[in-house]
């Protein structure tokens, strides 16, 4: 194969070009790791939730979703996510697993409670809402939210 320098020229255009963009998307969409302190919060679903996910406070990202795990005493998940040093949250407040929209990600949301003990580094978020599943929620619309019950299992007597 014989090539041009003016192709190798325009080829290494390209790759600058692209290299650019996606070190400018990088920046624009703040997808960093926010550092801070460490909280917890235990879930009874956690659906859709990545790692690296946001954590928001009225809307704005204050952190990042750091690890999950499963408790084996009591099956409900385990969330573990940063929060800028910057925030302080209050004990009382709640978290929830929210959805961007039909077809976006998932991000937790804490919203601000009123105690004047704020959260130390490790505590846990205790009010908690579960994530809500959409493929239940579809069910539920396309068959009229009837759902039938079990049919009755013959006992031995």
């Amino acid at each position: 194969m014989n090539h041009s320098p003016l192709e190798t020229l325009l080829g290494a255009v390209v790759v600058v070009i692209a290299v650019g963009f996606l070190i400018f998307a990088f920046s624009v969409t703040d997808s960093r790791a926010v550092a801070g302190y460490e909280l917890a919060a235990r879930f009874e679903r956690v659906d859709g939730l990545e790692l690296g996910a946001d954590v928001r406070m009225g809307g704005i990202k204050i952190g990042t979703v750091r690890s999950q795990s499963l408790d084996p005493q009591t099956y409900v998940a385990i969330v573990r996510f940063s929060v800028n040093n910057a925030i302080k949250v209050p004990a009382d407040s709640s978290a929830s697993i929210e959805s961007e929209g039909l077809l976006g990600g998932r991000y937790l949301n804490v919203v601000p409670g009123g105690d004047d003990r704020m959260l130390k580094p490790g505590e846990e978020i205790r009010f908690t809402q579960a994530s809500v599943s959409l493929e239940q929620l579809f069910g539920k619309f396309l068959g009229g939210g009837i759902t039938m019950p079990p049919a009755p299992v013959a006992q031995p007597k």
